[in-house]
């Protein structure tokens, strides 16, 4: 069984046990979330697909911790009128184990 869900603009591809990170929520460490924007859901019966999400489907998932992605170098310049602007970036992220798939 697997689902499709939409979280922080994305869309990830989940089965039950799985961990994933994805865009930071408001959820404290070990907290429970649920997930019921899901756009697609397969099971042994078939699969039901949303418009635009399935009606009574939802994943469960369980938040593990709160980090920062590695740093990334943003580097701006401007040929021949000597600008440069040089930025790093670390973007936060929420790492989450989905516990179950409802549907």
């Amino acid at each position: 069984m697997y689902a499709l869900i939409e979280t922080g603009g994305k869309q990830y591809k989940i089965q039950e046990g799985d961990i994933l990170s994805i865009e930071k929520l408001g959820a404290d460490q070990g907290e429970k979330i649920n997930f019921d924007k899901v756009l697609l859901l397969s099971s042994e019966e078939g699969v039901k697909i949303g418009k635009p999400y399935v009606e009574g489907a939802a994943v469960e998932g369980e938040v593990l911790f709160h980090g920062k992605d590695k740093k990334i170098i943003v580097f701006k310049y401007k040929a021949k009128k000597n600008y440069r602007k040089k930025q790093g970036h670390r973007q936060p992220f929420t790492r989450v184990k989905i516990t179950k798939i409802t549907g």
